[in-house]
């Protein structure tokens, strides 16, 4: 949920610019679609762990997703800076982290009735048809509409964060959310990175360089990790209804 950080500069910064990079999400495509290739192997090596030495993941999720939340601000910061030979070792281990982390929502779509290796399939494809969708739109939004939709998202965002906040403090109590709470949250997810692939691609041109491809590379990336985490938490919830 990192790139909610990213929506309000980038809502300034593109009000106050034309179309600065035009070619930036042309550029980016290739360290997309890398990080979401490395993301696949951090999580089958979480699988692998959790297989083979189910106590040692919980230790090394909690490491892991300690590192990934800060590699995430220090490779954000750098890539922003157009340091790109220091920053593309730091996304892709922020990739691979970010992999390992999800091993385990993987795992529970795998062990869910209805769901398993398909619902993995559904949800990959789901994203790469919402991409194809989401660059035809958002291209050819106007400036009204685009920062309409923007700002429309960047609430929604927020609010979904709180949300997902509240559900991990409840946990802590032994209190859960119910399961047509946990389909609705879900859902709205989903709808929500729905936009947020569209509004990409409006956004980004108007926010980054065509050189600085790496962290609109970052954003796109955690539009699709979300929007697959999202669609895969429906799916189950969907499954496992009481």
């Amino acid at each position: 949920m990192s790139n909610t950080s990213n929506f309000k500069e980038a809502v300034r910064q593109a009000k106050q610019n034309a179309l600065v990079g035009p070619n930036v999400i042309q550029n980016a495509l290739p360290f997309v679609g890398g990080g979401l290739v490395l993301t696949a192997f951090g999580a089958w090596g979480g699988l692998g762990v959790l297989q083979s030495n189910p106590a040692l993941f919980m230790p090394t999720f909690i490491v892991a997703f300690i590192a990934e939340i800060a590699l995430f601000f220090i490779a954000q910061g750098v890539a922003a800076r157009g340091n790109n030979k220091v920053a593309l070792p730091l996304l892709a281990t922020y990739s691979l982290l970010s992999g390992y982390t999800l091993a385990m929502l993987l795992n529970l779509a795998l062990r869910t009735n209805g769901v398993g290796i398909t619902g993995l399939g559904i949800a990959a494809l789901s994203c790469g048809v919402t991409f194809i969708a989401a660059r035809s739109i958002g291209s050819n939004l106007t400036e009204t509409d685009g920062f309409a939709l923007t700002k429309t998202i960047q609430l929604g965002v927020i609010a979904l964060v709180v949300v997902l906040l509240a559900q991990v403090g409840f946990s802590f109590f032994n209190i859960y959310t119910p399961s047509w709470l946990e389909i609705a949250i879900s859902g709205i997810g989903v709808l929500l990175f729905v936009g947020a692939a569209v509004v990409d691609f409006f956004i980004l041109p108007r926010t980054y360089k065509d050189d600085q491809y790496l962290p609109a590379a970052l954003s796109m990336y955690l539009t699709y990790v979300n929007l697959f985490v999202f669609i895969l938490r429906l799916l189950i919830a969907l499954n496992s209804r009481d």
